[in-house]
């Protein structure tokens, strides 16, 4: 589920087919660069409701749902 999130937001961002990302896409692969890169970043942020401190970390698709997969979860830990 936060895959697709994550890829319908991608692909909004670059409009691009979903069909084009994978779990295993980078965004060098995408052709993103440093603004697209903070875009997408703004969005993942405001759909999860996580902080995204070091962006440029996130080199793929799977490092950006490994991100908010950990942070979600230890919110969802709170109820």
């Amino acid at each position: 589920m936060i895959f697709e999130k994550i890829r319908k937001i991608i692909a909004e961002q670059l409009n691009i087919g979903e069909d084009a990302i994978t779990i295993n896409t980078s965004f060098e692969e995408l052709g993103v660069d440093s603004l697209d890169l903070f875009q997408i970043v703004i969005e993942i942020e405001e759909e999860f409701n996580i902080q995204i401190e070091d962006a440029e970390a996130i080199k793929t698709v799977r490092d950006a749902v490994k991100f908010a997969e950990e942070n979600t979860t230890k919110e969802g830990d709170n109820l």
